[in-house]
């Protein structure tokens, strides 16, 4: 595979367009890649911004080298029907879809086409996504290189054994959503003390997006940058041992399972 390889993307949602995005800043020509999108007004937009193809879904999957399966878990089932009768037998699968497994995929296909299971995270959406990708029986090099290349164009991407890719749901893939749970807290934290919304707000998320930016750009770990800001017997000191008292760790730990143990049942 290379960039003049024909990509067929299945599902041209905010995710579908974020790849859609990646591949052709990997060097992908537009003219090759080919949505398949029951919404007639999305179609006609992501052709309009990105000169991209639209064809249906049987003859879509029947002409592309690369097929991209941006579908939500309870979709993909019903999706595997209606392409396992035409699908490129040469074609790799690239799923998207959180729980389902290769051999979920390649079962509902009966085919022996090669696929790669994808966890990727709604950052990618502004090329600062984290995406962990394991890869099937039969995927060649050439078809690794090809997906790690497009991936790395949404931020970063690590190469998984398939049965951690539950542990990566619960780290990455649901992972912004404690995020911004986290900010929530915050800002309303703040208005309890005094702080209008506006304000609580802008100090919130810049204090974040700041101490993420520093976090990725320094060198140095979470702990030692925790360390140089809390002074002993200070404020940020209180402040941690509230955490430490309501047991964060265990909490964090306990809702990451949660997650973990929900992508196993969609599976």
């Amino acid at each position: 595979m290379n960039q003049q390889s024909k990509v067929a993307v299945v599902g041209a949602g905010i995710m579908g367009e974020a790849l859609i995005s990646a591949l052709i800043s990997s060097g992908v020509n537009p003219a090759l890649i080919t949505i398949s999108e029951k919404r007639a007004d999305r179609s006609s937009e992501l052709i309009a911004r990105y000169s991209i193809q639209e064809a249906p879904l049987v003859t879509n999957v029947a002409q592309a080298d690369a097929l991209l399966l941006v579908v939500k878990p309870q979709d993909m089932a019903a999706v595997l029907a209606e392409i396992k009768e035409s699908i490129n037998p040469a074609a790799v699968v690239i799923t998207f879809a959180a729980g389902k497994t290769i051999s979920f995929v390649s079962n509902a296909l009966g085919t022996s086409n090669p696929i790669i299971r994808v966890m990727p995270n709604t950052p990618t959406m502004v090329g600062a996504g984290m995406a962990a990708a394991s890869m099937g029986a039969g995927v060649t090099n050439e078809q690794k290189i090809f997906v790690l290349g497009f991936l790395a164009a949404t931020g970063k991407v690590i190469e998984v054994a398939e049965d951690l890719q539950d542990a990566v749901t619960a780290t990455s893939g649901s992972g912004p959503a404690y995020f911004f749970a986290f900010v929530e807290a915050m800002v309303a934290g703040a208005k309890e003390l005094g702080l209008s919304d506006q304000d609580a707000t802008t100090l919130t998320v810049q204090t974040i997006v700041g101490a993420a930016k520093l976090l990725d750009e320094s060198g140095k770990s979470a702990t030692i940058l925790r360390e140089n800001v809390t002074s002993p017997n200070g404020t940020t000191a209180a402040a941690l041992a509230s955490f430490g008292a309501s047991d964060l760790n265990s909490m964090v730990a306990k809702a990451m399972k949660a997650a973990s143990d929900r992508s196993q049942e969609l599976a």
